[in-house]
């Protein structure tokens, strides 16, 4: 009886020395580095803004060719989303006991949690309360959420349909500069809140 080798088993992403390297142009390699900054950007925002923004805005903005009423709709889905980043980053949860999680707003005085499943003692409210980290992160939410904007091109293309040599440089180095400094910020002044539209940890 013959027997078969089996054949080893190799990932799917495994690099391989038969596929060729790939050489791109510089256009090439700015779009691509605006992809790669656009995916590191959105980790910083809360997932179900960021993706309900890249599937409404090539809609309202018609892909880009706006007339005034698409404009409209544009910058209201721009401004719905930020205000969603902002209010995101002052919303909290709370895991009991069994292990269910329950969502709120911080407060001055601890935290309101938005289905009123759950009141916390004071000692634990304590531990939610607002703090000035909030607002901080809230501005950065709102700036990182802007440049997101500006790298997409059906956004600025409906604002802006007809831009000089000047603005394109404005357009591609601007959103960069916000996403590297507020990245590093985010960094330095991290935040222990896990709320609406972030990971919940185990603790």
């Amino acid at each position: 009886m013959e027997i078969k080798e089996e054949e080893p088993i190799t990932p799917l992403l495994s690099n391989s020395s038969s596929i060729p390297q790939i050489q791109k142009n510089p256009i090439q390699k700015a779009i691509s580095q605006t992809f790669q900054s656009t995916a590191h950007l959105a980790n910083l925002l809360p997932t179900g803004t960021v993706l309900a923004y890249q599937l409404l805005v090539p809609i309202f903005s018609n892909q880009g060719k706006c007339d005034p009423m698409s404009q409209f709709m544009t910058a209201g889905i721009v401004a719905l989303c930020g205000i969603s980043c902002i209010l995101s980053s002052f919303t909290d949860s709370i895991k009991d006991k069994d292990g269910s999680v329950s969502y709120g707003f911080a407060t001055f005085s601890g935290m309101w949690i938005i289905d009123g499943s759950a009141v916390l003692e004071p000692e634990i409210a304590e531990k939610y309360k607002i703090r000035f980290i909030d607002f901080v992160h809230g501005v950065m939410s709102i700036l990182v959420f802007g440049a997101i904007a500006l790298f997409d091109k059906n956004t600025v293309n409906c604002f802006y349909p007809a831009r000089s040599p000047e603005m394109e440089e404005v357009l591609a180095a601007l959103p960069v500069g916000i996403g590297v400094i507020c990245s590093m910020l985010f960094v330095l002044f991290p935040t222990k809140r896990h709320g609406i539209g972030f990971p919940v940890t185990a603790d």
